[in-house]
């Protein structure tokens, strides 16, 4: 049996420890020193959750573009030069970058992702394609070809993803978007949206729709963030994009309001997806939140959210955990089961 030792993430904050391990199962936990030399020391926790992807863009990074640093110039649907360049492109170069992001994901500790895929049915086809040959957990919400309701198509993306993630109401007709999420609702998946990011979007409409999670909500006031908290609705943030467009994350107001905050890294083009540099990005900006607090927002948090268990690495439980050095926070051990990579993710 292997051994890892040191202050371990539990919901109230680190406990110092050890963790005991065999193949992909946890067979010992314990407070204290580990009884033999274990292999690895520093923080750990639950291996990462990365709440908002767009990975379909990830081709978009590798030709080098000079992305324009407006939000409706570079991401708006329908003409925006993302949504452009997605329906120009390659299936082939497409579906590899994606392959490429996803093995990047794993390779940097996220076991579990959230991604809003664009262009309809043929978007969704990608994506499945991309992840076939790899063992990580997703939610892929879908969204329609353009910006309207089609009986049919919405149809088949609710039988084909776990739901529908669209971009804002303000680029949408309003009673389009009441219908797609009526639909959404029935068919018991899930919706969320875009919400607040660029400009401040009526908090009343939006409740309305009833989303599962918010994405950014950067331009929310006090006033919206009371009604997102009485409502119960995570609201997933995206430091680093939100950055590249000149604007950041209400922290005070996130925090005064006690709303379960999520992370996500957002366009692949933009900011790569790896986590836990949104947390040392955050780091850079604020110390409203405590370490611990900002970890669990990728780990214990959305595994709340999304009713995943165990939230802790615990004895019996799959060995699915990351090791971090307590300074720089750089990973230095991933143990996931059922994920065979070389390198410094075990899988013995």
């Amino acid at each position: 049996m292997k051994y890892i030792s040191g202050k371990i993430l539990q919901e109230n904050g680190f406990v110092n420890g050890y963790i005991g391990f065999e193949k992909n199962k946890i067979l010992e936990k314990g407070r204290g020193k580990a009884p033999t030399k274990p292999i690895c020391k520093g923080l750990i926790l639950p291996s990462f959750v990365n709440f908002h992807t767009h990975i379909g863009d990830s081709f978009i990074r590798l030709r080098k573009i000079k992305l324009p640093k407006n939000i409706e110039k570079l991401v708006g649907p329908p003409d925006g030069l993302k949504h452009r360049l997605l329906k120009k492109a390659n299936e082939k170069e497409v579906i590899e970058s994606m392959v490429n992001t996803i093995n990047f994901m794993m390779k940097t500790g996220t076991n579990f992702f959230c991604d809003f895929r664009e262009n309809g049915i043929t978007g969704l086809s990608k994506i499945k394609k991309a992840l076939k040959p790899f063992y990580i957990s997703s939610m892929i919400l879908s969204r329609p070809e353009e910006n309207n309701y089609k009986k049919n198509e919405i149809a088949k993306l609710l039988e084909k993803s776990e739901g529908i993630g669209i971009s804002s109401i303000t680029d949408w007709d309003y009673t389009l978007v009441k219908k797609i999420a009526q639909e959404t609702k029935r068919k018991q998946k899930i919706f969320a949206l875009h919400a607040s990011e660029r400009i401040r979007e009526d908090i009343d409409l939006i409740l309305d729709l009833k989303p599962d999670f918010l994405i950014h909500m950067t331009k929310a006031t006090d006033s919206d963030l009371k009604k997102v908290k009485e409502n119960d609705i995570p609201i997933v943030i995206c430091p680093r994009s939100n950055s590249f467009f000149g604007m950041k994350p209400s922290y005070k107001l996130l925090k005064k309001t006690d709303i379960e905050t999520l992370i996500g890294t957002d366009n692949c083009m933009i900011a790569t997806p790896n986590i836990i540099e949104e947390i040392k990005f955050i780091r850079r900006q604020t110390n409203i939140f405590s370490l611990e607090e900002l970890l669990a927002m990728i780990s214990i948090s959305p595994r709340k959210v999304l009713n995943l268990s165990p939230c802790i690495p615990c004895q019996n439980s799959s060995a699915d955990f990351v090791i971090l050095d307590p300074k720089s926070l750089d990973i230095l051990y991933i143990k996931k089961a059922g994920f065979i990579e070389r390198g410094m993710i075990d899988e013995s």
